[in-house]
């Protein structure tokens, strides 16, 4: 919820800032909410139809044409406690992570072995194949999932094309709170369990630039006294590991984080719905503000943007 709003308002600003369509990038890469809003713009939402439905404002015809009557996903309410793996599938995990101690993160490996979520994302997936109910589009669209089997990242779209929907679900499919999505008998989960950004998937992409929109880590070294704060720093940690990655390709690399102002707004709770419209417009202001930054400039004008 928070996460779809920070990138509307992110992407929003990005365009009113410096007039580029993000609907015009030569490759989109989407993990959890990230994933819905890269379908979104792959399928022809504009950045200001994204913003104006993250603030329940009236979106362009155009917007209503490709939304006609679809509201934001709406999670179900949790009915059951979450379920514990069965001992055999834990062992079998834990005998590959021994046998194969370097191909998954340890975050990765846990969601695998935590308690299975009870939410189904069906309502995920029913929105997606209403915005996109055709093939995959023809400009590339990369969503990143976790493989409960072995915590390896698989990025749908590049490394496999399964229906549209399944991939988003996927994507989205927090462990401990939503069942994991099947394809093709394999189990799949958020792909924030590897990282919550992916960016460094984009290392071999040979890009002049990577904008990254990045709701839940946060900008600055200033400690914030607050309970989301380790988890905040770690996914800092994460961005700027693939942040010097793609900048030693010569690729350029423009991140936009929360900043202590930003976060309080989005609060503990990202699955919070009823802060979506506060989070998209401080996420809109506080972009602009980074746009407005001369090094900020300096790096998207060197690209003409």
């Amino acid at each position: 919820m928070a996460g779809g709003a920070f990138h509307a308002g992110v992407l929003a600003a990005v365009e009113e800032a410096t007039g580029w369509d993000p609907r015009r990038a030569a490759v989109v890469v989407g993990t959890s909410a990230g994933s819905i809003t890269g379908t979104s713009l792959r399928a022809g939402l504009s950045a200001a139809d994204l913003l104006a439905r993250a603030e329940d404002r009236p979106m362009s015809a155009a917007g209503r044409r490709l939304l006609p009557g679809v509201s934001p996903p709406q999670p179900p309410a949790v009915r059951s406690a979450a379920r514990l793996r069965r001992p055999t599938d834990i062992g079998t995990r834990l005998a590959r992570a021994a046998s194969h101690p370097f191909e998954a993160r340890p975050l990765a490996l846990f969601a695998g072995l935590a308690p299975e979520g009870t939410v189904d994302v069906d309502f995920i997936a029913e929105a997606i194949s209403r915005l996109a109910p055709g093939a995959w589009p023809s400009e590339p669209l990369w969503l990143c999932a976790v493989r409960e089997r072995d915590g390896r990242l698989v990025v749908f779209g590049r490394d496999c094309q399964p229906p549209l929907p399944d991939a988003v679900a996927a994507s989205c499919a927090i462990p401990g709170f939503f069942r994991p999505v099947r394809i093709d008998g394999e189990g799949f989960v958020d792909g924030g369990t590897h990282s919550p950004t992916n960016a460094d998937v984009l290392v071999d992409a040979d890009l002049d630039l990577v904008l990254v929109s990045s709701p839940m880590s946060l900008a600055g070294r200033r400690i914030r006294l607050a309970i989301d704060q380790p988890s905040r720093r770690w996914s800092r940690l994460v961005l700027e590991a693939e942040a010097r990655r793609l900048r030693r390709r010569g690729t350029q690399v423009v991140a936009i984080q929360p900043t202590a102002e930003d976060a309080a707004v989005i609060g503990p709770n990202p699955m919070d719905p009823d802060r979506r419209a506060a989070v998209a417009r401080q996420a809109r202001v506080s972009a602009l503000r980074r746009l407005e930054r001369a090094d900020t400039r300096e790096r998207l004008g060197a690209i003409g943007v």
